[in-house]
């Protein structure tokens, strides 16, 4: 390497508080006071005094003088202006600093004699431990410390050498040779010895400092057994766990450097830690020959080459850097707490845990303890509904696992003005938005108000994250689409969305560049795909989340060993079976769903059944995706009181065996025999969607019944045969029809999520076979249908009903310009005679929300803004005012031939603000011209439905 040129020390421009340090030390005296900063309330006259943000001033105290800094919202702000003040009183520019250039280089010198003092060695530091362990090595080792521990283990030493070699930061081995040059410069007191990794005290400790210093471990454990995992650098070999055996008076990286197969522990090269900055766990490899002759023989190192033969690809994925040959990941070594070693055991569990949280959905499962069975939720829809740790948090933690800074975010507020003018038969919500310049907030909250508005529930709330290398190389930006009424849900749905595509990513890790970057737009992220494949460049060999085993599911499939009594091969779900009475109440889209569960490791044909993962109780929200896709399949077919026992095909190897208490059985399980997973659950209860609570607390009966009623009433009035539900979800109201005595002969149902229909259709068949003989209400209905199919699309079967309802539920679900689409296409193409449509009234909030149950959590952000701002659930697009309702169904009624009145439930129309929930009834005005022009054929029109359940009396 005799070519290579020489370091360059990183030209730095010291901080005004830190050139204050470098002259004065211990005498600079910095005193920060609280003070209480002025508002801006926006309302002149006001006589109510209104507390201003918190803010700091700092008064800096040097020898000759003092100076009092301005008023800031962070301290360290207030200190560096004091700082800055001092320096323009002493004549110092900190910019004007060139004469710096060569001060790391000296810093570090200094820093490395102190290291060898009498008071270090005495001093509680996760270096100093080592210094005192190498004085009871015997022989030749006698006081000999690993050059490697020293930028790894000393904080100072190593921001030094970041200084003078910015590499260090990524590749903290680069720091070895520039330690080795300074030891050079201190031979008077550090000795070296040429060809070796090591260095000494020259001159030997005083005999009392020795004494004191080793007196605490003479009274420790006469060995020490401290599991841990060894990682050969061969993909093809196994991670397996090992021993160490560590003597009271023995040095405990001599013991492993046995196990690396070393006599001399200073070519043991050391990570920097693994996981939690806070943590001992560290990467123990030795040192290639290559490299120390490169090393040795040359201290300019630059680059530390690379020699793919023993580069060890697990071992670095987990490091950040290259590490080469076999390595050893251990949690032990000395602390800032205690002058005794620490050391705690590390399992093939630890290790898989480990490996998993370097994944988005991994650090979500290991947050929830439910690897198994928790899934990154694809929505944030409440605060009280979301389970485990929050996305921000979530995202933070991916990127410190990944050696990333930590995510810089802006929210920006943009005030929105709502106009209430009606453009055909739909008011459109028109938002103004003006320009403002961006604020940036590094790793903390804060918010970019445009305009002149307060910011409050009047604004439209983005955000926008960008995520970039240590050296500071951006690599991802996600800038925003969608804006939220909420600061606190725009930031943590931004950081959910880049959670969900780093997600994506890692499933497919193998995409080319141009489907990374189409994927990236999909998510509104801009990526410099060269820079983030560097960035990821190992997880590829590392993880294999796109491989699913087929052959195995295609053995099980063949097996006679397994009941096959109910199949869902999209979910990977073998056999299903529920048992119990159905109590009626089942979860559905927004409630929680409260389950317990234990899922087994099964060997096919074997008898052998280990247990993985048990929950006693596990709450997730239906709907967002927040648990396996299996999982919620299942439970979504259940009611409250029932039990299910189901089988799958086994997830990802390495899921499994974090999840596993014994892994080595577990794992030689997996390699010996074809295998499943078996889980048994139970339904303990379900919380409905916070509508709905609300509207129990306030009415009795509940409104979805009050609206059952309704329709009722109707149905029996008109005499109708045939009746569809446009947007029936679980059944509920077809369900409910069918406690009645009714004229109804037909029913169909119509829907857009095949889950829903799914429940619907078992509800259906249960009661209507059930209920098939004399005497039953439900005794004229001949037939039952139901269609997945969206409600803004035509299909000609269903022409000409004699009634259609459309309730709550449905249209406040869907954009507005989809609802007014929907009123076109039902009165103008399905053509019912009677047409009953429900929707919360926005007017009646405010009741609602005063009524919410004393025990619902509520998040403080929502409870501080005005109630009436609010939807009545957190996945309405929107809700009407009864203005609104009546110019909307009224403009429908007008143009499609039809007559409206309008009603309610809940409530009074006499009383404000009328009723909770407004019904418009349409009526058809005579027998629809199938022959006009503006009216197509129902025969000549493709059928858009397709059939997913059906029943026919007469098949019984």
């Amino acid at each position: 390497m005799g070519g290579t040129p020489p370091v360059v020390a990183k030209k730095t421009t010291h901080t005004p508080k830190a050139i204050i340090h470098q002259k004065f030390g211990g005498k600079a005296c910095y005193k920060i006071e609280e003070v209480q900063g002025t508002t801006q309330d926006g309302c002149p006259g006001l006589a109510i005094q209104q507390k201003g943000p918190c803010l700091f001033r700092c008064s800096l105290e040097l020898p000759e003088f003092s100076v009092v800094s301005e008023a800031f919202k962070r301290k360290k702000d207030a200190e560096q202006s004091a700082a800055e003040m001092a320096l323009q009183k002493l004549g110092i520019d900190p910019a004007a600093s060139d004469s710096m250039v060569q001060e790391p280089q000296d810093e570090l010198i200094s820093r490395l004699s102190h290291l060898f003092t009498d008071e270090f060695l005495s001093s509680l530091h996760p270096l100093s431990g080592h210094f005192r362990a190498a004085l009871q090595r015997g022989g030749n080792l006698y006081g000999l410390i690993p050059v490697s521990l020293f930028a790894v283990c000393d904080a100072k030493l190593g921001n030094i050498c970041k200084s003078i070699n910015p590499g260090v930061e990524s590749n903290p081995l680069l720091a070895i040779p520039l330690v080795m040059k300074a030891a050079v410069s201190v031979s008077g007191s550090v000795a070296t010895s040429e060809g070796q990794l090591w260095m000494r005290r020259k001159n030997p400790y005083p005999p009392d400092i020795i004494q004191s210093s080793i007196s605490s471990q003479l009274n420790s454990p006469e060995s020490i057994s401290i599991e841990a995992i060894h990682i050969p650098y061969s993909l093809e070999k196994n991670v397996d766990s090992l021993t160490l055996n560590v003597s009271s008076t023995g040095y405990y990286l001599d013991a492993i450097g046995q196990k690396l197969g070393l006599t001399d522990a200073s070519k043991i090269l050391v990570s920097r830690t693994v996981g939690k900055a806070s943590s001992e766990m560290r990467l123990y490899f030795s040192a290639p020959e290559w490299y120390l002759v490169d090393l040795l023989s040359d201290l300019n190192v630059k680059e530390v080459p690379s020699e793919e033969g023993s580069f060890n690809a697990r071992a670095s994925y987990f490091s950040g850097h290259a590490i080469y040959g076999n390595a050893i990941l251990a949690l032990v070594g000395y602390t800032w707490k205690s002058m005794d070693l620490f050391h705690e055991d590390i399992s093939l569990q630890s290790y898989y845990r480990l490996l998993i949280s370097k994944i988005p959905s991994g650090v979500y499962k290991l947050s929830r303890e439910a690897i198994l069975t928790a899934e990154l939720p694809m929505a944030f829809t409440t605060r009280t509904n979301w389970k485990g740790t929050f996305p921000r948090d979530l995202l933070c933690s991916f990127c410190r696992q990944h050696r990333l800074s930590e995510p810089v975010y802006s929210v920006v507020s943009t005030p929105s003005k709502q106009s209430s003018e009606v453009s055909g038969s739909c008011k459109r919500l028109k938002v103004e938005q003006s320009s403002a310049e961006e604020t940036e907030h590094g790793n903390g909250a804060g918010v970019a108000s445009l305009g002149n508005g307060s910011v409050g529930s009047e604004g439209n709330f983005m955000c926008e994250i960008k995520i970039s290398s240590k050296l500071q190389d951006l690599i991802i930006e996600y800038l925003p689409k969608d804006s939220y009424r909420k600061n606190s849900d725009a930031l943590q749905n931004s950081f959910l969305r880049v959670l969900l595509w780093l997600n994506t990513y890692f499933k497919e890790l193998d995409m080319p560049l141009e489907k990374l970057a189409s994927t990236a737009d999909a998510f509104n992220i801009h990526i410099c795909p060269e820079k983030f494949v560097k960035t990821f460049t190992l997880c590829p060999f590392i993880h294999n989340l796109h491989q699913k085993n087929e052959t195995q599911r295609d053995r099980l499939l063949d097996s006679k060993s397994i009941n096959q009594s109910y199949i869902m091969p999209e979910h990977g779900l073998f056999s299903l079976n529920i048992e119990g009475p159905d109590s009626g109440t089942s979860p559905s889209n927004g409630s929680l769903a409260c389950i317990n569960y234990v899922a087994y490791l099964v060997a096919d044909g074997e008898h052998v059944k280990e247990p993985l993962e048990s929950k006693d109780e596990f709450e997730f929200e239906i709907g967002v995706g927040a648990v396996v896709p299996y999982l919620e399949a299942v439970v979504t077919q259940m009611s409250v009181g029932q039990s299910a026992c189901f089988n799958v095909d086994l997830p990802l190897q390495e899921l499994i065996l974090a999840a596993a208490g014994d892994s080595v059985k577990i794992f030689s399980l997996l390699s010996s025999k074809v295998c499943f997973l078996e889980y048994s659950i139970a339904l303990l209860h379900v919380t409905e969607p916070l509508e709905d609570r609300m509207e129990q607390a306030l009415f009795s009966p509940p409104l979805s019944k009050q609206r059952v009623g309704f329709a009722l009433q109707y149905i029996k009035e008109s005499s109708a045969s045939t009746l569809i539900d446009f947007g029936c979800g679980s059944g509920s109201l077809l369900d409910s029809l069918l406690d009645f005595p009714t004229s109804l002969e037909k029913i169909v149902g119509v829907d857009i999520s095949q889950k829903s229909l799914t429940r619907a259709a078992k509800i259906l068949h249960s009661k209507l076979s059930r209920n098939s003989h004399a005497g039953e209400p439900n005794l004229r209905v001949k037939s039952a249908i139901l269609y997945e199919g969206s409600i803004t699309y035509y299909d000609p079967r269903l022409y000409g009903c004699d009634i259609g309802t459309c309730l709550e539920g449905v249209i406040e679900h869907m954009e507005e310009d989809e609802a007014c689409l929907f009123g076109d296409v039902v009165l103008s193409y399905f053509c019912p005679k009677l047409l009953i449509v429900s929707t919360p009234n926005y007017e009646y909030n405010v009741i609602l929300q005063r009524s919410n149950p004393s025990n619902q959590e509520e998040d403080p952000e929502e409870a501080s803004q005005s109630q009436a701002c609010k939807f009545r659930n957190h996945d309405h697009k929107f809700e009407w005012t009864r203005e609104e309702f009546n110019r909307w169904a009224a403009n429908l009624a007008r143009k499609h031939n039809y007559s409206v009145e309008f009603s309610g439930v809940g409530g009074s129309a006499d009383v404000e603000p009328g009723f909770a929930s407004q019904i418009a009834v349409f009526r058809r005005r005579g027998i629809p011209l199938e022959t006009d022009n503006n009216h197509p054929t129902p025969v000549d029109l493709i059928r858009q439905y397709e059939v997913v359940w059906e029943w026919n009396r007469s098949d019984r």
